[in-house]
């Protein structure tokens, strides 16, 4: 699939899923929980899904883990909607390998690739990076900015380069909403920006970006939906009365180091998610009560 090709069925995925990976009790993949969760998602609106980013732990999972959960939601999937999958790491080499592996499989959409961690390279270096990946393979590339878990921030005259890159056609932006409205106002018009930070979604949408990579929408999903409709519609007020109902909520899905306090939500509902992998630890007793509460129904 082209880029272009690919941007065109992203046009309407609104609310991508990053989606959690469950784990048994021996800390093996969990695949026998996938199918109700995504069923789920599916029918909460859920319209594109990450697999193997952050949310899903990928730090901790090994390359054939990755690929084999590509293929568990791929079969369950089903060309329902697009799957973006996390090619990125902090190694240039192993990315472009990577990416040119998954490139290979036929049914992933793109590949979400993160700043490169740890190494802290100049703009130059994150340029470079990236452009190896994007030039790789036939691979769309979706962009990941996360200065909060990674350090580095792609700054916005990096990102405005790496837009000019036919393969680049998107962005995960967990900055801010000045950063946000700059590269929504700058980027070419068919450059798709989604917010990775979930209390921004409400803003995102209504500055003119594409939407939300969401966590919250493993829960949250139809309260998004009804939020980006009433933009749409231009009811603002309306919107902004669901962004002022749900962030409460949102912010105690942050309230630990992600992703414990989604796990603890979707095992409280019965979605069989399980623990995280060291060195993440699940939430304590006393912080999954204060975030179920907060959850509430």
């Amino acid at each position: 699939m082209s880029a272009k090709e690919t941007i065109e069925k992203l046009q309407n995925a609104r609310i991508i899923t990053a989606l959690v990976t469950p784990f048994k009790e021996n800390g093996q993949i969990n695949f026998g929980a996938f199918p109700k969760l995504i069923e789920d998602l599916l029918a909460n609106h859920t319209e594109g899904l990450i697999l193997a980013g952050t949310t899903a732990e990928s730090p901790t999972l090994t390359h054939d883990e990755e690929l084999a959960i590509f293929a568990a939601v791929n079969k369950i999937v089903d060309g329902r909607i697009p799957l973006i999958a996390g090619v990125g790491t902090n190694d240039t080499r192993d990315s472009v390998e990577f990416v040119k592996e998954v490139a290979e499989l036929g049914y992933i959409d793109a590949g979400l690739a993160v700043t490169p961690y740890y190494n802290k390279p100049s703009q130059e270096g994150i340029y470079q990076h990236f452009k190896a990946i994007a030039i790789a393979s036939d691979l769309p590339i979706i962009l990941y900015n996360i200065p909060g878990r990674v350090v580095t921030e792609i700054q916005v005259e990096t990102i405005l380069r790496l837009a000019e890159l036919e393969n680049v056609i998107a962005i995960k932006e967990c900055t801010n909403t000045d950063n946000l409205a700059y590269l929504i106002e700058k980027l070419p018009k068919d450059f798709l920006v989604y917010t990775g930070e979930d209390g921004l979604a409400f803003h995102t949408k209504a500055l003119g970006g594409q939407g939300v990579i969401s966590v919250a929408s493993h829960i949250l999903g139809q309260e998004f939906f009804e939020m980006f409709a009433e933009i749409d519609q231009g009811s603002i007020q309306k919107a902004a009365a669901i962004q002022r109902k749900i962030l409460p909520k949102i912010n105690a899905l942050f309230s630990v180091t992600s992703p414990a306090p989604i796990k603890t939500v979707l095992n409280a509902k019965g979605y069989e998610v399980g623990g995280l992998r060291l060195p993440l630890v699940a939430c304590t007793t006393e912080e999954s009560k204060i975030i179920l509460e907060k959850i509430g129904n």
